[in-house]
């Protein structure tokens, strides 16, 4: 079928933030970028902080995922995130304090495994906040 579509949902605990039909997604898990297309396998995977893009009628379109995981069905993708912000949503200082702050956390770092992962975690999302606004 030519110009095949794939719907694409991504909600979080606050709002729906996106409920559209798309050509192709690519989304940041655990165990690294998937890229999504119509007709792709079922799949469900824990999400990674990161720039999660998908491309209506050639326009790629990008916003910040972080928390949660995607479940990839049949003409279906739902990604439950707990952070999904577009550029215009995320605040630059706020993001750039967040990774300034995690990184001085982890390069004195003396805690738990758990709290360094907890830490290392929001120095990705900041991160990612800071690339999808720097527009790379």
């Amino acid at each position: 079928m030519i110009n095949e579509m794939i719907k694409l949902e991504i909600v979080t605990p606050e709002k729906r933030v996106l409920d559209e039909s798309v050509d192709a997604v690519t989304i940041p898990t655990e165990k690294g970028e998937i890229g999504i297309l119509p007709n792709h396998a079922p799949l469900i995977s824990t999400l990674k902080s990161g720039i999660l893009s998908y491309t209506i009628k050639g326009t790629t379109e990008k916003m910040v995922i972080s928390g949660g995981f995607v479940e990839v069905g049949t003409g279906k993708i739902s990604v439950l995130a707990d952070i999904a912000e577009t550029a215009d949503e995320v605040n630059v200082e706020t993001a750039r304090a967040e990774k300034e702050a995690a990184e001085k956390t982890l390069g004195a770092w003396s805690g738990t495994d758990e709290e360094f992962e907890a830490e290392r975690e929001r120095l990705e999302k900041a991160q990612a906040r800071l690339q999808l606004v720097s527009g790379r």
